[in-house]
């Protein structure tokens, strides 16, 4: 299972697609205690922000803890990008 998220950082022109992995959201589930699968229900901005975050300090793109990492962050929301396209 693949989720993509499309990330709109301060003081960029171009937004990030991330794709979040299984290990994102298992540390994910680990984490809030919660299912990704109560998405629909109980959609919070701090689990997509937490799932990127993830995504970005599990590849090494960012070394920022989870805080500092989301005062970098304009705006994040669902991607186009089909999960099932990214390699």
């Amino acid at each position: 299972m693949k989720i993509n998220l499309r990330v709109e950082f301060e003081g960029s022109t171009q937004a990030s697609e991330i794709t979040c992995s299984a290990s994102d959201l298992v540390a994910f589930e680990d984490k809030y205690n919660t299912s990704v699968t109560n998405f629909g229900n109980d959609m919070k901005l701090t689990y997509l922000l937490y799932l990127a975050w993830h995504s970005e300090f599990r590849r090494k793109v960012t070394k920022l803890e989870f805080d500092s990492w989301v005062d970098t962050v304009a705006t994040i929301g669902a991607s186009e990008i089909d999960p099932k396209s990214v390699v």
